[in-house]
């Protein structure tokens, strides 16, 4: 975190380029760099909160702001229209979380330890929540690439809106699942009990700065999006679904390797998937609703990142049914992350 908060210096530089007119690529590089450390602070400034609100409102803002950097990002594409970036960073983002946190954290850790362990019950809840959700994110797509275009209503909106309706339902009620019903089973033993390093006040202020500067920073990368890849020869779906999804969750990507090198694999594992089903719940849904403000989008996925969403979630349940966790599950998870970044690169 103390790297990352080095970034900062980013933001002046990026603001600057902005009056001086820097050229669409080093403006997306610039914009980049001054996300990630905000989005570090944001998520922290969630924890301190969280001290002062107790556990269950906690949970729910942790969970709320959890993925609220991406949220940003992608209102800026859709008030650009930019519908390809803003879909291929839903389905980045769960593959990233999935593929690449994942893999990441079980070979960090695993190098460390020979074998990991993790609360099995929590996964098979969790993942099994995630397999419902990407099916039912995939649905509409392949309603529509499987039948016969004459047998179709071409207005998607309405569709979408009914899915994005029912995923804010359940994503509800997983919430009151998490929190209530069933909080036993999220009670990790953690020995680093801590209290609040930062006031109620400052811990709130650095939220909302932080939340108005990613919003700033936000409007220049996505201005700079179309030109950028055009200069560079880059897909706009490479970008939507690497570039940003890295972008926007770089600060808690990092805590979840850092988790798994203290060996606590159930922390990393909960980040990773729990990340995911509040992109599919929650980030998808709210993009849908804001997407009727302008334009409004369809959820249709194409065909490989259909693809790539389910091969990611099946694997993710298959490396998590036995409890454990070594290296060479995480190589296995980051050689298909890779695999996937290059099919999207040549296009």
């Amino acid at each position: 975190m103390k790297f990352m908060k080095l970034l900062l210096i980013f933001i002046p530089i990026s603001i600057v380029g902005e009056f001086l007119h820097f050229s669409p690529t080093i403006m997306f590089i610039l914009a980049a760099l001054a996300i990630v450390p905000l989005a570090g602070l944001m998520g922290e400034a969630t924890e301190e909160i969280s001290y002062y609100t107790g556990p269950k409102l906690g949970g729910f803002l942790n969970a709320t702001f959890g993925n609220a950097t991406e949220l940003i990002i992608s209102f800026f594409a859709l008030k650009e229209g930019l519908f390809d970036v803003v879909k291929a960073s839903i389905a980045g983002s769960v593959i990233g979380n999935i593929l690449l946190v994942l893999g990441a954290s079980m070979l960090a850790g695993g190098l460390k330890f020979k074998t990991q362990t993790f609360n099995k019950k929590i996964v098979e809840v969790s993942s099994s929540m995630l397999l419902f959700a990407v099916i039912g994110l995939s649905i509409p797509a392949i309603f529509t690439h499987t039948l016969k275009s004459e047998l179709l209503n071409t207005q998607y909106e309405g569709l979408s809106v009914a899915v994005a309706v029912i995923m804010i339902i359940i994503y509800l009620f997983s919430l009151y699942f998490n929190f209530f019903t069933h909080k036993d089973l999220y009670v990790l033993n953690d020995e680093e009990q801590r209290e609040a390093n930062w006031s109620l006040k400052k811990s709130i202020f650095v939220l909302i700065v932080a939340t108005v500067l990613i919003a700033i920073e936000s409007e220049f990368l996505v201005s700079a999006v179309e030109p950028m890849t055009e200069a560079l020869g880059l897909s706009t779906f490479f970008v939507g679904i690497i570039l940003i999804p890295i972008i926007g969750n770089a600060a808690e990507h990092s805590t979840a390797v850092v988790m798994a090198i203290k060996n606590k694999m159930d922390v990393s594992i909960e980040i990773a998937i729990g990340s995911s089903l509040q992109i599919i719940l929650f980030v998808a849904p709210v993009l849908i609703f804001l997407s009727l403000l302008f334009t409004p989008m369809s959820i249709i996925f194409n065909e490989f990142e259909l693809i790539s969403l389910v091969v990611s979630v099946l694997i993710a349940n298959r490396v998590a049914s036995d409890g454990e966790s070594n290296w060479l599950e995480g190589v296995q998870l980051l050689a298909v992350y890779f695999i996937i970044g290059a099919s999207f690169f040549i296009i």
